[in-house]
């Protein structure tokens, strides 16, 4: 149990800080452009698609606790003993987004897709906060009824 939260606290870790030595390098910057992805610096001052902007400074204190809300439930309900990677990665890179807000008043993007048609700016958090919510489904409801069988 004690080996589950110091992983967590180490993946947690490495996630942020490796999002933000990226992030460092656009603020930086660092800017590539080709036909269809750029690599250039964006500061979204909304969630996802610039949704909530209107918020201003008062998004990243709700943003602030919603995080602690779900270190809440993820301890309580034993996520973190069960699932001790991708709950160090959800809350590492949530974390990193939400220190962009405190540090530049916006979420650092940098990855802006413009093939065919334009999608969200978005950066290596916001993968990483996709792929531990994909790996939370997986284990829910793929791997954990086939254990129970």
């Amino acid at each position: 149990m004690k080996n589950n939260y110091v992983v967590f606290l180490i993946t947690a870790f490495f996630v942020f800080i490796i999002d933000q030595m990226i992030k460092s390098v656009f603020v930086g910057g660092f800017d590539w452009q080709s036909s269809c992805i750029s690599l250039e610096l964006h500061y979204n001052n909304g969630v996802a698609f610039s949704m909530l902007a209107f918020l201003g400074e008062n998004l990243k204190w709700l943003q602030l606790g919603l995080i602690f809300v779900l270190i809440f439930f993820m301890i309580k309900d034993g996520y973190v003993e069960k699932y001790s990677i991708p709950a160090g990665i959800l809350v590492g890179a949530a974390l990193s987004n939400l220190s962009d807000r405190f540090v530049y008043g916006g979420v650092v993007d940098y990855v802006a897709w413009h093939c065919g048609f334009d999608f969200a700016v978005f950066n290596f958090a916001d993968v990483m906060i996709d792929f531990a919510i994909v790996w939370f489904l997986i284990y829910e409801f793929w791997l954990k009824p086939k254990r129970e069988r």
